[in-house]
């Protein structure tokens, strides 16, 4: 049973194995073997360290095995560790280890080279065997702390594990904010001490590791959150019938996480004391609270996961409280810590990054109810899973998304959403998905965003696949992983209208336009402006339309040319903008031998007159291949 005072002993195992050997007491433990008899085949032993070859040393078996035993009998709290009993643990063990390395010679007379691992899992398995497993899991930490195996070893679980091109498979973001690679052997090494902590054989550990590096290699993620993958870690442990094994790992992190909050709470109360740096704020209600600057401190914690800055948490929190003042509204905090760490950016290209964090925190705060100080970052995947269905509901029913997005499997889409890969956006980028692609909910007496940038990416995955037949949740979840890991980005209409009931994806729209006041004003101007309504780019041919002075006969007068009809859809442009996200974009062309040639190349100029000009629009001197061979 997994008790807080096992966690304690536990913690102060991992402690005494991280201290330095020279801060412990020593031992001769490899007196106690020197009585082994010395077998002739020990002279063909070797055993590989690094690039270093050297003959096997029974004594070096004995100085393992005693300094776990020192390491377990110090967490412990005992003093009398170097007695009988202990005495004759080692010995025993080191002679079955002996016996054990001797067996791997034969009798052919070669030589037998074994790497350290392997002498380790040997040792390891013969405590295993004499139970000893609180000893073998003192080794187990031990090893932790030492050189591990490289990339490419037998079992493929080695330290740093990359893909094809060298790149670690993924980073490991830890919950100090610290990003490191990927590093299967820690998993082992937990997995292991969860085993050797219900007195079972470790074995399994290794399938584990395995198992977790593959589902790592085969998501693709750039990042991963230490929770979450301690998460995994549990899930892979159930799916391979470890259910006793998971049980106690998830008590165990139970324990640790109670323990961190209780620590935070002191640290907490701690900065609490600085009474200085409290100011008043109103809340939209008219309410107001003191405001002590703990959720800054998380939101720059956050920040800086990863990033090598220029200045220290502290410095940065001094530069991000600029321009407070007393009794301000939470809007207004809000909008002066962003735009603080937005000006940060001209001191170091990182603070890009840093500042589109900022601002992230406070768009998974307005759509998923999640708090930074009361859940952490660590429950981002959990937040993000529950808002994902809920939020697609409440899209649907304010129709600003299709009901047929519900025929997907949503759980299943869910457990896709990775919010990590929002680590890799900088502010501009996060600034303008926040300004004009996340869907807003403006039913509501105050607007707000239904998507963070995932969800987003999520729903526009699913509008593309929304007609597939077969396995569409896969096809959704590849596409997905592209958009979110910035290998492929669809055109801003798809983005915009992807998953809406007006599923318009075109990006632009091309038209001519016939010599006729119908065409003109159903084809150049009505049509377009329903076009431009969808997010839809213009390009037209206007050369049809007669020039300045030609005969009309319907009503027997002269034309004013194309200038006033194009001045019109300029203005048309302005009026319907695209989707009401950003302006309407459209541009006309004229070929070189129109009447009103001279006329169209000014349209966009600054000076003259007014009634003539169209600066909101584009404009394209159209030159034929008849024109240049003339």
């Amino acid at each position: 049973m997994i008790t807080r005072d096992f966690v304690e002993e536990d913690q102060q195992l991992q402690r005494f194995a991280a201290t330095p050997q020279d801060r412990k007491p020593r031992f001769n433990w490899a007196d106690v073997a020197q009585a082994a008899h010395h077998a002739p085949a020990e002279s063909r032993l070797f055993v590989q360290v690094g690039d270093q070859r050297r003959q096997f040393d029974a004594g070096e078996i004995a100085d393992t095995v005693g300094n776990a035993v020192t390491d377990l009998a110090l967490s412990r709290n005992q003093e009398d560790i170097f007695n009988e009993e202990n005495r004759q643990l080692v010995a025993g063990i080191a002679e079955s280890v002996r016996r054990e390395l001797l067996a791997e010679c034969g009798e052919d007379g070669e030589p037998r080279v074994l790497s350290e691992d392997q002498i380790a899992a040997i040792i390891e398995r013969v405590l295993i065997r004499n139970n000893a497993h609180d000893v073998a899991k003192s080794l187990v930490i031990r090893r932790k702390t030492a050189p591990v195996r490289k990339p490419g070893d037998p079992k493929g679980v080695g330290a740093g594990a990359t893909d094809r091109s060298g790149k670690p498979l993924c980073k490991v973001i830890r919950r100090s904010g610290e990003v490191v690679a990927w590093n299967p052997n820690k998993i082992e090494v937990a997995v292991r001490s969860a085993f050797l902590s219900l007195g079972m054989d470790s074995g399994p550990a290794s399938d584990v590791s395995r198992a977790m590096t593959d589902q790592i290699a085969r998501g693709g993620q750039e990042y991963i959150h230490i929770e979450d993958l301690q998460d995994r870690v549990q899930e892979e442990l159930m799916k391979q019938g470890h259910y006793k094994v998971a049980a106690a790992y998830i008590i165990y992190r139970d324990h640790r996480a109670g323990q961190r909050k209780s620590e935070r709470r002191h640290s907490d109360l701690d900065e609490d004391s600085a009474q200085e740096s409290m100011i008043l704020v109103k809340t939209a209600d008219g309410d107001s609270y003191l405001w002590d600057g703990l959720d800054l401190r998380r939101r720059i914690d956050f920040g800086m996961i990863g990033l090598d800055l220029c200045l220290t948490a502290d410095e940065i929190e001094h530069e991000l409280r600029r321009a407070f003042f007393s009794e301000m509204t939470v809007g207004d905090l809000k909008k002066t810590v962003i735009l603080n760490a937005k000006s940060l950016i001209e001191r170091d290209g990182d603070f890009a990054v840093f500042a589109g964090r900022i601002l992230l925190t406070y768009i998974y705060e307005e759509v998923l109810g999640w708090d930074i100080v009361r859940d952490g970052i660590a429950a981002l995947p959990l937040f993000h899973r529950r808002a994902f269905k809920a939020n697609l509901l409440r899209g649907i029913q304010i129709e600003r998304l299709s009901d047929r997005l519900t025929r997907f499997n949503l759980d299943k889409l869910a457990q896709a959403i990775d919010p990590v890969a929002d680590l890799d956006f900088d502010y501009l980028g996060i600034q303008t998905l926040y300004d004009r692609y996340l869907i807003v909910d403006k039913t509501a007496g105050r607007h707000q965003r239904i998507e963070t940038p995932q969800l987003f990416w999520m729903r526009v995955a699913m509008g593309l696949f929304i007609d597939e037949q077969e396995n569409p949740e896969d096809l959704v979840i590849s596409l997905y992983n592209l958009y979110k890991s910035r290998r492929f980005c669809s055109s801003t209409p798809t983005l915009f209208n992807s998953g809406t009931p007006h599923s318009q994806l075109s990006s632009c729209y091309l038209y001519k336009v016939d010599d006729s006041i119908e065409s003109i004003m159903l084809r150049g101007i009505a049509e377009n402006a329903f076009l431009s309504k969808w997010a839809g780019g213009l390009g037209g041919s206007w050369t049809a339309v007669r020039g300045t002075g030609g005969y009309i006969k319907g009503t027997n007068g002269e034309s004013q040319g194309v200038i006033p009809f194009l001045k019109m859809h300029n203005d048309q442009l302005v009026a319907v903008n695209q989707g009401g996200k950003r302006r309407g974009s459209g541009c006309a062309y004229l070929e070189t031998w129109h009447n009103d040639i001279a006329d169209f190349l000014e349209l966009r100029r600054n000076t003259g007159d007014e009634r003539r000009r169209a600066h909101d629009m584009n404009t394209a001197n159209w030159i034929p291949d008849l024109f240049m061979k003339r």
